[in-house]
């Protein structure tokens, strides 16, 4: 059901071309995103709601979802559901409020001053995904952070569903009532994306677009960037588990299904130092799997190229695997979890010990479940109030303290052979600033 991958003795040059990984050609969607994106840009919401009868099998009136429907469904909604969403709000407002910076001012010289001032970005578009799992917590997961951070306006989007008349899925359109999301668009795809980058007569321009999506949506997202501000091109999600002879096998396997359950692209992984606890794990696989509804595409999953078991010799090549891999999500599973979970580098969360499964943080930990896929957690970081904050500095020196500071200006301007600059300085005085 699922590979195994030896690397006991010495690990490889370049641990990335041996790790198993999921295969996201986004360089050949960018081709079929691109006219997509260009009959937005031209026609607007027309064109948006050809695509989306087009590809979702629904006609539209309108891309904007009615009042009447956002708050319909939260007065159907389960009482189970809505409590579950409440308390999963109240714990992200929690970590993300702590996350707000505040304005800095360094005393540079006696009359000189920089202050980092950090303002929120001004309109954001919020994709929330739609198709083979219905996403309510990606609602808290992009609204939280962006109202936490002080942004004025935000509008979320979600694809278009024939079995709901066309509006994106209740249980959506719910938890966007909870938060006091009142712009809510049926539109999924590239087409969301152009349409917050470039607008529509029903949709104005957004600043930012975040939020996880399809390969169409990421394609989208890196053909705009530059026009649209993006927080990531996400791609299939991805567990990565390393743990020792102390983890419970039954455990890491249902950690291991709970993330394939998503798409039959996504990515498990476990990297251990034990033999003894890779059988009992693969032993332990095929019953959760039949005992679970989404098995054929759970199966699929976990025999795919981007999942697999890696055995390595000690925790020491454990970490270098794991950091090469560079994983969304980050189990430690190992004795004295907390320690190794110090020494790790790249990750877009870490979940130490045994009661710490990802589930929770896709749910319900407080921390944002918006993290970085196929390798980027070495260099990106997952969802939160900063994403959507700019640090603005402010420069305020009197004539006194760029006098002190003119002969630097000029010396440098001159060096770079840009005289210019030195002349904007010296024109503030009557004298000469000296080369």
């Amino acid at each position: 059901m699922i590979s195994r991958i030896d690397l006991r003795g010495s690990l490889p040059g370049d641990l990335r071309d041996v790790l198993p990984r999921a295969e996201l050609d986004v360089e050949a969607a960018l081709e079929k995103v691109r006219p997509i994106c260009e009959d937005v840009r031209h026609r607007g919401s027309q064109a948006v709601r050809e695509l989306t009868a087009r590809f979702d099998g629904v006609d539209l009136a309108s891309t904007r979802v009615p009042a009447e429907a956002i708050s319909r469904a939260l007065d159907e909604l389960d009482p189970a559901v809505r409590a579950a969403l409440e308390e999963s709000i109240r714990r992200a407002r929690l970590v993300h409020r702590d996350q707000r910076r505040t304005d800095t001012t360094t005393r540079v010289v006696p009359g000189g001053s920089v202050t980092e001032r950090w303002v929120p970005v001004g309109r954001v578009g919020l994709y929330v995904p739609g198709g083979r799992a219905v996403y309510p917590s990606s609602v808290v997961m992009n609204v939280v952070p962006a109202q936490e951070a002080g942004v004025v306006s935000l509008a979320v989007t979600s694809p278009a569903q024939k079995e709901f008349g066309g509006l994106p899925h209740p249980t959506i359109l719910a938890a966007c009532a909870l938060l006091g999301v009142e712009e809510v668009y049926a539109v999924g795809g590239a087409q969301a994306v152009a349409m917050f980058a470039y607008g529509t007569e029903e949709c104005a321009r957004a600043d930012m677009v975040t939020g996880p999506g399809n390969i169409w949506v990421a394609a989208a997202k890196r053909l705009l960037k530059g026009r649209i501000g993006i927080d990531s091109e996400a791609g299939p999600t991805e567990i990565a588990i390393l743990a020792d002879d102390t983890a419970d096998p039954a455990h890491v396997a249902a950690d291991l299904i709970s993330q394939a359950e998503h798409d039959v692209i996504a990515a498990a992984v476990l990297v251990t130092t034990s033999a003894e606890l890779a059988d009992a794990v693969e032993k332990e696989l095929p019953g959760q799997v039949a005992a679970t509804r989404h098995s054929e595409r759970i199966t699929e999953a976990l025999a795919g190229r981007q999942s697999g078991i890696v055995l390595v010799s000690d925790i020491a090549d454990g970490l270098a695997v794991v950091d090469a891999y560079a994983a969304e999500h980050l189990e430690i599973q190992t004795a004295d979890a907390h320690a190794v979970a110090a020494r790790v580098r790249n990750a877009g969360a870490i979940f130490i010990g045994p009661y710490a499964p990802v589930s929770l943080g896709d749910y319900m930990a407080g921390s944002n479940h918006v993290l970085p896929t196929g390798g980027c957690a070495c260099h990106s970081s997952g969802l939160s109030v900063q994403t959507f904050l700019r640090g603005i500095h402010v420069v305020d020196y009197t004539r006194e303290a760029l006098a002190e500071a003119a002969p630097y200006v000029c010396a440098l301007a001159d060096a770079e052979d840009l005289p210019a600059h030195g002349a904007a300085v010296r024109a503030r005085f009557d004298w000469e600033v000296p080369s």
